[in-house]
């Protein structure tokens, strides 16, 4: 097809310039009759013009065609003049492909957070072997949270509740995050995806009511996938339930397993009876509590609607006042295996703080 189309044009050229030298010399010879008559001046320097239209017109046609310089199997992008600028968020995240980061919270013994501490009051070690921080921050950065709502039956007495305590966390955030929504009961169900629409995310919730049985780890999962799409480097997902599981395919160790592997946060708010009626909802802290932890976040245990404000707003501001700690770890760790992270305080530090980090991550392969 290509070489049919570069055969119609150069007929078409060859057929052109025959009319043009016919057409230029009969131009050659009027302007030279018009430059022996002295009455003629004007209409010479218009034949002049002409003339020089008529010869670019022949350079043109004599140009070899465009198609015939690309073959099929090229394309050619031209860059973008003017890129935008990338926000310095992204670029600080993005300084190094081998750069691990850690995300840290910091407490004093009254659970308060801790926020004057500097890189020098941090000690970082990649399976017992320390590490130089190399990147520290404790900026407010934008954040991608997925948040994950049960509307299981055992939560028909404080769904109201975890639904007001869910539109509390977005309206305390950064106004630049973003969020996604999952409910469960039989099966986790999507809401929406990820908006930094309050209005949105108040309209898919309100009509919720709960029932059906709590497919928790399923709802963890389904959240962990539209991760995928998300924004922002820096991710989370927080569970608003009353920590039971029995109807999940998938198993606790599965998805710790697969929250490490993807290096999300994972925070949950377990609404608890004082009095639990089944044997889930008694282990379900526990469990919250395990995967959390691996995770770098934290279970809050909540009693009432007082304590259910407290954690969300705690959660909020420990997810806009983490710190941030990077390392380059040795070539020789870029094995695809698990390496145990251990960040601890400096000695010199006297307070007694807690600290809470992610215990681990996959190394990528050296290739």
């Amino acid at each position: 097809m290509l070489r049919s189309v570069e055969g119609a044009l150069a007929v078409g050229a060859i057929g052109a310039l025959a009319y043009l030298l016919r057409v230029v010399w009969r131009e050659l010879g009027e302007l030279e009759r018009l430059r022996q008559s002295q009455a003629g001046s004007g209409r010479l320097v218009l034949k002049l013009l002409v003339w020089m239209a008529s010869v670019t017109v022949l350079a043109a046609v004599l140009r070899p065609p465009v198609l015939a310089q690309v073959s099929p199997d090229e394309v050619r992008i031209l860059p973008r003049i003017n890129a935008p600028r990338q926000p310095e968020h992204q670029r600080a995240f993005k300084s190094s492909v081998d750069l691990v980061l850690v995300n840290v919270t910091v407490t004093d013994s009254h659970d308060r957070l801790v926020h004057d501490l500097r890189a020098s009051d941090f000690l970082l070690a990649d399976d017992r072997n320390p590490q130089h921080i190399r990147y520290f921050s404790s900026e407010d950065l934008p954040i991608s949270v997925a948040v994950v709502v049960d509307a299981s039956g055992s939560m028909a007495n404080k769904f109201e509740q975890a639904r007001s305590a869910a539109i509390e966390f977005f309206r305390s955030s950064n106004p630049q995050d973003e969020f996604a929504v999952v409910t469960l009961s039989d099966k986790p169900r999507l809401l929406t995806h990820f908006t930094d629409s309050l209005e949105e995310i108040k309209s898919v919730l309100q009509p919720i009511q709960p029932g059906g049985e709590t497919a928790l780890w399923d709802a963890v999962y389904l959240g962990l996938q539209e991760m995928r799409t998300a924004r922002y480097g820096k991710k989370a997902l927080l569970v608003i339930s009353d920590g039971g599981d029995n109807s999940s395919r998938y198993t606790q160790a599965e998805i710790k397993s697969v929250l490490q592997e993807a290096d999300v946060q994972l925070y949950a708010i377990d609404i608890f009876e004082r009095f639990p009626k089944t044997n889930e909802e008694r282990s379900g802290l526990l469990a919250l509590d395990e995967v959390t932890s691996a995770t770098g976040g934290r279970a809050f245990l909540t009693h009432d609607s007082n304590d259910l404000h407290r954690a969300v707003r705690q959660i909020s501001e420990e997810l806009r006042t983490q710190y941030v700690l990077g390392y380059l770890p040795d070539k020789s760790m870029r094995d695809g295996k698990w390496h145990k992270i251990k960040v601890e305080m400096n000695a010199t530090k006297p307070r007694k703080l807690r600290i809470y980090a992610k215990k681990g991550y996959y190394s990528p392969v050296d290739r």
